[in-house]
C-alpha cells in the first residue's frame, strides 16, 4: 500500500478540517475591524523517486501545508501566509494580515469577487484518484522504464527515470459565505536518455502525466518513445538562414498559445504591456480557428468548478472564429479595466484548441500535418525566453528536424526561430488533431505559414 494514498474518508475529514480553521479566521478577522477576509488552505503529499543506471538516486515524501490569509480594510489590503496550522501561528498570521493592512495605501480595485458570482454547484469531476503505489513498486517501475530505455541499440547513457506520486487538498473560502473545497491527484513518469555516434552526443526525453494511474501510458510505450525521440536526434544538422512554414509539435505548440493567454490576460493589459492591447472584439487569428476554455472536463488537468476567488466557472469562447473573445481576468485586473471578471482568478481552465485548417474538412493527425507542412521546418524543442509580449517578437533557439515533401528527411540543431507573435498567430495555416492530453492547455501541432530561420 502506498505511503502516500490518502483514502476517500480521510480526504474528506482534512478538508473538512480545512474548511472549519478557515472559517473561523474569517470570523476573527471580522472581529478584528476586517470589512472582508478570504483564506486559502492546503495539504500537499507525494512521493518522488529517481532512479539512474538501474540505482536508486533519490527518494523523497513530502507533506507541505499552506495558510494564507488576505483581510481587506475598506479598499486596504493586507496578506500574510504561513505553513504551520497551530493555533499561534494562525494568530500571529491574522495579526500580521491585519497590521500590514491597516497600513497601506488604499487601492480602489482592491476587494473580494462579487458575491453574486460565486460558485453554487461544485461538483468533484473526477479528479481524485490517489495512487496505490509503495516506494518499492516506484523504484521498481522507474528501473523498468529505464531498462526498456537503455535496451534500444545506440543507446549509451541515461539520466535516469522518475515516478511521481501527487495528491492535493485544497479550501478556498471568504466572508461571503463562500466555502469551496477541492481535492486532485497528479501522477508522473518520465525517462530522459542519452545516444551517441561519430559525430556526438544527443539527449531527449518522455514523460507522462495524469490524474489517475490507470490512464498511464505503460512501462514499454514510455521507455521506448523515449529512446526513439533521442536517437532521431543523432546526425543532426545545422541549417542555412531562410523563411519557410514551420510546423510546431503539440507540446511546442502549447507553448505558444501560453503566450496568446499571456499577451491577453489582466496583468499585461491593465500595466499596458500587451501586444494585444485593445483587441478584444477584433481578428487576431484565421476565420475558422476556435479557442474555447472548458472548466469542467472530466478528470481535466485545470478543471474546478470555481477560480481562486470563489467565482464560478464556465464553459466561454477565448477565440471565435478568428477573433479575441474577451480578455483573462480575475476580479481585480477586472476592476483596473473596467470590465467584469472572467472566472480565471488563478489562471486558464482547460484551454481547448480546436484542431481545423482553412480547407475545412477532417482534421490532419500528425503524419497529415506533415503532408500540409510538405518542405519546411518541425520544431520539437524550443530554448531561451527571447518572447516579448510588450512588442510581440518572438525568436527562440530550437531544434527539430527538416521536412521535405512531407516526409522527415534529417534532425537539426543550433538554429533560431524568429517572427512577431502577431504574425505567428494570423499564420495559423492548420490545427492538428493530434491532441497532447498532458496539460490544461489541449492543442495539437500547429503549422505556421512562415518563419525565418536563422542558422549558419
Amino acid at each position: 500500500m502506498s505511503e502516500v494514498a490518502i483514502s476517500q474518508d480521510a480526504s474528506r475529514r482534512e478538508l473538512e478540517r480545512l474548511a472549519e480553521l478557515a472559517q473561523d479566521v474569517i470570523r476573527r478577522a471580522r472581529a478584528a475591524g476586517a470589512s472582508q477576509a478570504e483564506v486559502s488552505a492546503n495539504v500537499d503529499t507525494g512521493l518522488n523517486v529517481n532512479v539512474r543506471l538501474g540505482d536508486v538516486e533519490t527518494v523523497e515524501h513530502t507533506r507541505d501545508r499552506g495558510f494564507g490569509l488576505t483581510v481587506y480594510f475598506g479598499q486596504r489590503k493586507g496578506s500574510a501566509s504561513t505553513a504551520d496550522l497551530n493555533a499561534d501561528s494562525i494568530q500571529a498570521t491574522l495579526d500580521q494580515a491585519c497590521a500590514i493592512a491597516r497600513y497601506t495605501e488604499e487601492d480602489p480595485a482592491s476587494g473580494l469577487a462579487d458575491a453574486s458570482l460565486m460558485a453554487t454547484q461544485l461538483p468533484e469531476y473526477d479528479l481524485w484518484h490517489p495512487w496505490a503505489i509503495d516506494t518499492g513498486e516506484a523504484i521498481a517501475l522507474g528501473q523498468r522504464i529505464e531498462q526498456v530505455g537503455r535496451a534500444h541499440a545506440g543507446i549509451t547513457n541515461s539520466d535516469g527515470a522518475s515516478v511521481q506520486v501527487g495528491e492535493s487538498l485544497s479550501v478556498y473560502a471568504n466572508s461571503h459565505g463562500f466555502v469551496g473545497r477541492e481535492r486532485g491527484t497528479r501522477h508522473s513518469l518520465s525517462l530522459s536518455l542519452i545516444a551517441g555516434d561519430e559525430a556526438g552526443m544527443q539527449r531527449d526525453y518522455w514523460y507522462d502525466t495524469v490524474r489517475s494511474a490507470d490512464d498511464f501510458i505503460s512501462a514499454q510505450t514510455l521507455g521506448d518513445k523515449a529512446a526513439q525521440r533521442t536517437l532521431a536526434r543523432l546526425g543532426a544538422r545545422r541549417l542555412s538562414t531562410r523563411q519557410c512554414p514551420v510546423l510546431f509539435s503539440p507540446d511546442i505548440a502549447r507553448g505558444l498559445i501560453g503566450h496568446l493567454i499571456g499577451a491577453v490576460s489582466g496583468g499585461s493589459l491593465y500595466r499596458r504591456a500587451s501586444f494585444l492591447l485593445d483587441h478584444a472584439g477584433k481578428q487576431i487569428m484565421p476565420g475558422w480557428l476556435n479557442i474555447v476554455e472548458r472548466p469542467h472536463l472530466l478528470r481535466g488537468h485545470g478543471s474546478g468548478a470555481f477560480d481562486a476567488e470563489g467565482v464560478a466557472t464556465r464553459d466561454s469562447a477565448l477565440i471565435e472564429n478568428g477573433v479575441l473573445a474577451r480578455y483573462v481576468l480575475g476580479s481585480y485586473s477586472a476592476r483596473k479595466l473596467g470590465l467584469p471578471t472572467t472566472g480565471n482568478a488563478g489562471g486558464i481552465h482547460n484551454l481547448v484548441v480546436e484542431p481545423g485548417h482553412a480547407d475545412g474538412g477532417t482534421p490532419h493527425d500528425f503524419s497529415g500535418m506533415l503532408k500540409l507542412l510538405g518542405t519546411g521546418l518541425l520544431v520539437t524543442e524550443a530554448m531561451g525566453q527571447g518572447v516579448n509580449v510588450i512588442t510581440g517578437d518572438y525568436s527562440r533557439g530550437a531544434a527539430g528536424f527538416w521536412v521535405e515533401n512531407g516526409e522527415i528527411a534529417y534532425p537539426v540543431e543550433e538554429i533560431t526561430i524568429a517572427a512577431n507573435l502577431r504574425d505567428m498567430l494570423a499564420g495559423i495555416r492548420a490545427v492538428g488533431g493530434d491532441v497532447d492530453p498532458r496539460s490544461h492547455l489541449l492543442t495539437g501541432s500547429i503549422l505556421l505559414d512562415k518563419m525565418t530561420v536563422a542558422g549558419e
